[in-house]
């Protein structure tokens, strides 16, 4: 989890994560620099599986969420928000997927601050399906449902400077590399209130944002599928 300024909604998320993780488990939190009561709510939990860690690389959810990652040590990482609910069952079904995937993402249901739906299913919404190009021009890659192997790791870090989002980096590196599969069934409440760090579903991008975005991702794909290809 990557955190900056969360404590409207962090304390409802984070109950709603622990209660579904085992007593092995972590659950990784990469703060970057909050300044309000984001990490006193943290430490009021008490939960010996919580570690927190402070980010002092590139500021921003790619950055921070690279710090997260390096910090991880388990056999499976699911990546989360601040903001949103994960739903009963979330971490059993993403662990039996990940049986016979490098990379799960799941649908979600996208709904306002007071949990209100505003789509039913994400993946309905977006037309969601696996595919490299597909995903290329039309992204559903979204990092609060994804969990993938964390032998994905040894290609898609370090994130490149210049791509868009770490969540689209990681799913089509993926795609041209392992295996994926789409879970139909919302995982968790996707909230958004306005001021989410990632735009999806309120913000629409110029085309040339647009361009220069899937082309940053281009120019750097191409030469880590290369590097990581040679090695293997």
């Amino acid at each position: 989890m990557a955190t900056f300024n969360g404590e409207q909604f962090i304390e409802r998320q984070l109950r709603s994560i622990l209660q579904q993780l085992r007593s092995r488990d972590e659950l990784i939190i990469s703060d970057d620099g909050s300044t309000d009561n984001t990490e006193a709510i943290i430490t009021g939990i008490r939960d010996s599986r919580i570690r927190v860690c402070k980010n002092q690389g590139r500021k921003g959810p790619v950055g921070n969420f690279e710090n997260a990652l390096r910090e991880a040590s388990g056999k499976f990482i699911v990546l989360s928000d601040q903001d949103d609910v994960w739903l009963p069952g979330k971490m059993d079904a993403v662990l039996y997927a990940l049986k016979q995937a490098d990379l799960v993402l799941t649908d979600c249901r996208v709904v306002n601050r007071h949990h209100e739906i505003l789509w039913p299913s994400f993946f309905k919404h977006r037309g969601s399906a696996p595919g490299f190009l597909r995903n290329l021009l039309k992204n559903s890659y979204v990092g609060c449902c994804m969990a993938f192997r964390r032998e994905v790791l040894l290609y898609a870090l370090p994130f490149p400077k210049h791509i868009h989002m770490h969540d689209w980096w990681i799913g089509l590196l993926v795609e041209a590399k392992g295996r994926i599969v789409f879970l139909h069934e919302p995982m968790i409440e996707y909230v958004r209130h306005g001021s989410n760090a990632s735009p999806t579903g309120e913000t629409s991008y110029s085309v040339y944002r647009q361009f220069v975005n899937r082309l940053m991702l281009l120019l750097n794909l191409v030469p880590r599928l290369l590097m990581t290809s040679r090695k293997s």
